[in-house]
């Protein structure tokens, strides 16, 4: 795998320091940057291998394994990936995403941790509210929920996808209930639950004082200006969009591969770094018939703020499952779904040339062999890790 001309790690190292002298950052904020400043550096240590052939002599260093680091999210998706080869089931599936105003999104900016599970609780009781009801589904349905912060710009734009598959089993668990091809559950309905379920959360929060206002927000610590700004958001249509069905489990495990991992930006969008600024490549989604693309620039300091803004609280997690798939039961369900529809395991996997092209695909090379005579590599010994704030040799 070629390495990309440009990366953030190099961005964080060549204006990291003087952004930190002039920006006070939280804690979680200043760890992210500086795991990502020495990921596969001198500062993280690593091993000594030879070629076990010629003379060649190399040092693999050790990666950060940080979850907002472009580089190591590569190999922790293929993991997950392989690890979610058993959920899959032989039916169509669909992809939701819910997302809220871009006023309620400046509220979750400064609470985080409460909106966002705020965000993940209404979207996930409203598809299963909905698919349980008998005037549209009558079943009982699991799903995937992965969390995204951002937009293509980089700005803040919290939202859930969810990854459905197309039926449920019946409250008597005696049959599987399959959706209509092509057609899950209705966007409208799925909407206005899910508008209902998140402003009667988040007006508990703000009663029970667990909301922060400060900036652009500080006018809404007033309990009247707080009620005005729900109540003008309860007639607003917000957005639930549902995105084309897969095809298949193969075409779901290909998808959720490349998806659930993804940070605010991979090293392959950038696409210059100056001394004072820096180009990604970005797509405008706001209209939809014609989708906008290019290059967009700004300055250093404003990309890493943007980046950083899309820091998860510690321990948080993005990734989360619910009702037949959801962690406590998962295991004694989905053996009941494949009971219901009649179908082993195997036949629900992609062929093993498929998995191997996706595998090559996600997995980034793991160098084990001699690039001059193609001999297997020996470790010869581990090399000790710098010690912040020591400052190794540059080994970027």
């Amino acid at each position: 795998m070629n390495r990309p001309a440009f990366e953030l790690a190099g961005i964080f190292r060549q204006h990291g320091e003087a952004y930190r002298a002039t920006h006070k950052l939280p804690l979680q904020q200043l760890r992210v940057m500086r795991a990502i400043e020495v990921c596969r550096t001198a500062a993280l240590g690593g091993h000594v291998e030879k070629c076990s052939q010629c003379d060649l002599t190399r040092i693999a260093y050790n990666s950060c394994r940080n979850r907002h680091c472009p580089k190591c999210q590569n190999a922790e998706r293929a993991d997950w990936l392989e690890s979610r080869k058993s959920q899959l089931l032989p039916v169509e599936y669909f992809h939701l995403v819910f997302t809220i105003p871009e006023e309620l999104a400046r509220v979750a900016f400064y609470n985080k941790e409460i909106v966002y599970s705020i965000l993940f609780s209404a979207a996930s009781e409203t598809l299963l509210t909905i698919a349980r009801d008998p005037k549209h589904l009558g079943a009982e349905i699991g799903f995937f929920a992965i969390l995204h912060t951002w937009g293509q710009n980089l700005l803040h734009h919290p939202h859930v996808h969810c990854v459905v598959p197309g039926g449920g089993f019946s409250p008597d668990h005696d049959r599987w209930i399959g959706c209509k091809p092509g057609f899950f559950l209705p966007v409208r309905v799925l909407s206005r639950l899910f508008r209902r379920l998140f402003l009667e959360a988040l007006e508990d929060a703000f009663y029970q004082g667990k909301l922060c206002f400060f900036g652009e927000t500080e006018s809404l610590r007033d309990a009247i200006a707080f009620a005005s700004c729900l109540a003008s958001h309860q007639n607003r249509e917000w957005v639930v969009y549902s995105k084309p069905p897969f095809g298949g489990p193969g075409q779901v495990l290909e998808y959720l591969g490349r998806y659930t991992h993804r940070v605010a930006l991979s090293n392959e969008r950038i696409l210059g770094v100056s001394n004072s600024e820096v180009t990604f490549q970005w797509k405008d989604y706001r209209h939809k018939d014609k989708q906008k693309s290019g290059a967009l620039t700004i300055p250093a300091n404003e990309f890493i703020r943007r980046f950083l803004i899309h820091t998860l609280p510690p321990g948080f997690p993005r990734i989360r499952h619910f009702g037949f798939l959801a962690n406590r039961h998962r295991r004694e369900k989905l053996v009941l779904c494949r009971q219901l529809l009649h179908t082993e395991i195997t036949e629900l996997l992609p062929s093993t040339e498929q998995r191997g092209e996706l595998r090559q695909a996600l997995r980034p090379a793991q160098p084990t062999r001699c690039p001059s005579c193609g001999s297997a590599m020996v470790r010869l010994g581990s090399v000790p890790p710098y010690l912040w704030p020591a400052r190794p040799p540059d080994s970027s």
